[in-house]
């Protein structure tokens, strides 16, 4: 059953920019009562200031601290009297094949992707199942079709696929629904950072074949997101031939899958390492401190 987003409230985390912006964009434009939540300050106090509306709320958490989650769900629940939505959207990647990457690095990307995600939901949930709500929680194509040299993003991205399924089966007798989103490559700060500090993920990129190696855009990421708060929808593919490598992924996880990538894999992955090394960094600059 659908829902009309005017006057729903929507949590949304890693709000400040990208998936999680534009995604504020479009419900603003519904409606919709926001809570904004991210790590950085100013840039979710300018994404605010750009809504046409006065119906957001503002709250500046590392989803990695429950007690910070805990304070952005009130601050929301005492705006707007509770939450029926929660878009769990916060994400960041590492660089480096699992010899290399930094393991400081590693454990952050999955504390932001996994237990971040868990924060999110648990501070969230008792406002959502009193409202009868709905949760969509965003994972990724990696959670089903790997990329060497990003290994904690893959798992962390099929960690929280399987999560939503969990979620999904423990809040549905309380009148909860759960969605779980899946996307290829978007233009968004992740993937232009990574674009930008190595020279090899786009190589990986234009090796892959088409429709794989296209980037879509922010925008069509944020209509599809829109779309599935409004139809509560279980599955989210953007774009939607995502939704046909789902049903294919023993396949891409075959020999038979695998066999293109790893034609690549001995001379890419060590440039890609060598790279990492030469930045001091496992990471976009922007996820850094």
């Amino acid at each position: 059953m659908g829902w009309e987003l005017r006057d729903k409230v929507v949590l949304i985390t890693g709000a400040a920019q990208g998936i999680g912006a534009e995604t504020a964009r479009r419900l603003d434009a519904e409606g919709a009562r926001l809570v904004l939540v991210d790590v950085d300050g100013d840039a979710l106090d300018a994404v605010a200031s750009s809504l046409g509306s006065d119906r957001a709320v503002t709250a500046v958490a590392d989803v990695r601290d429950f007690s910070a989650m805990e304070g952005a769900v009130a601050a929301g629940i005492d705006a707007h009297g509770g939450i029926d939505v929660v878009v769990a959207n916060a994400g960041i990647a590492s660089y480096g094949s699992v010899l290399a990457v930094d393991p400081e690095t590693f454990r952050r990307v999955i504390d932001t992707n996994v237990t971040g995600v868990f924060h999110t939901v648990r501070a969230c949930l008792p406002s959502v199942v009193e409202r009868r709500g709905y949760m969509l929680v965003v994972s990724s194509l990696a959670a089903f079709g790997a990329m060497p040299g990003m290994a904690a993003y893959n798992a962390s991205k099929a960690g929280v696929e399987h999560f939503a399924n969990a979620l999904r089966l423990e809040v549905k007798h309380l009148g909860v629904d759960v969605g779980c989103a899946h996307m290829s490559w978007i233009d968004t700060p992740l993937v232009r950072d990574a674009r930008a500090d190595l020279t090899t993920f786009g190589e990986a990129i234009a090796s892959m074949p088409p429709p794989l190696n296209r980037t879509a855009t922010v925008e069509s990421c944020g209509r599809a997101f829109v779309k599935a708060i409004a139809g509560r929808k279980r599955h989210v593919y953007v774009p939607g031939w995502v939704g046909a490598v789902a049903q294919a992924r023993n396949l891409v996880n075959s020999p038979v899958g695998e066999r293109d990538t790893l034609k690549h894999v001995a001379e890419r992955l060590p440039r890609m390492d060598e790279e990492v090394r030469r930045l001091g960094r496992s990471t976009s600059e922007r996820n850094l401190g």
